[in-house]
């Protein structure tokens, strides 16, 4: 009997061992088949990350930044801008037009020596004009550069030429000036306060006309400063009741 036993725990031992060694061998296949697998999709993956960066747009992954519109004007401050621009453009057409319509002065301008020099300085608002003034063909050179460089507005241009043209004067001398301060009309202003004063210089009967034009008086007007508690001059903020 006890024969018998053991060959029934024999048996039924042997089948589960060949089994189990079976299971054992099929993993190890399965596990060769894995690592050919992985390494074929770790070339396929090291491949699709250069495919990617080629198909990538740069700057793709930026957040886009929002940009806030701006404030549209209250209808009185669209009114007020228009006014404004409509009052220096009529300005300057019109002292343009003035510089035009002058004619040739009734004198001659005055014979000047070879190698003469005539100094002033201009002033206006914070700008200071320190002008030279010698015989030549009607160059003005404003701190090393061209009047129309330094100047590319034609208003600004018409202002610093105005004591020239209302003498004749534009084409017999040549105009060398250094300005500094303050902002283009400002300094407009003091270079033709500076030639004004030149040409007294050359000629003294001129003062009269250059006086009664207005080129030689010193323009003492300047921006109002801002007051505490105000936001301009004379601008207050709004007033709210509640």
């Amino acid at each position: 009997m006890a024969d018998e036993e053991n060959k029934e725990t024999s048996e039924n031992i042997q089948p589960e061992d060949a089994g189990a060694s079976d299971e054992v061998a099929e993993g190890a296949d399965q596990g060769s088949q894995g690592d050919g697998a992985s390494a074929d999709g770790g070339g396929r993956e090291a491949e699709q990350p250069s495919e990617k960066k080629k198909d990538v747009i740069p700057g793709a992954d930026l957040e886009p930044i929002a940009v806030e519109p701006e404030a549209e004007l209250s209808a009185e401050e669209r009114a007020r801008k228009e006014a404004e621009e409509e009052e220096r453009a009529k300005r300057e057409a019109e002292l343009t037009r003035d510089a035009d319509e002058e004619g040739t002065p009734a004198r001659e301008p005055a014979k000047m020596e070879s190698g003469a020099r005539f100094l002033a300085t201009g002033k206006r608002k914070s700008s200071i004009a320190r002008v030279i003034l010698t015989p030549g063909s009607g160059k003005i050179e404003v701190n090393q550069r061209g009047l129309e460089e330094f100047f590319p507005r034609p208003l600004h241009q018409t202002v610093a030429r105005q004591a020239l043209t209302a003498t004749g004067y534009e084409g017999s001398v040549d105009v060398r000036v250094r300005v500094h301060g303050g902002g283009a009309s400002g300094q407009a202003g003091a270079v033709r306060h500076g030639i004004a004063r030149a040409l007294t210089e050359v000629d003294p009967q001129l003062r009269g006309e250059l006086k009664r034009r207005g080129f030689l008086t010193r323009d003492a007007r300047v921006k109002e400063r801002r007051k505490a508690g105000l936001k301009k001059a004379r601008k207050r903020p709004q007033f709210s009741k509640r």
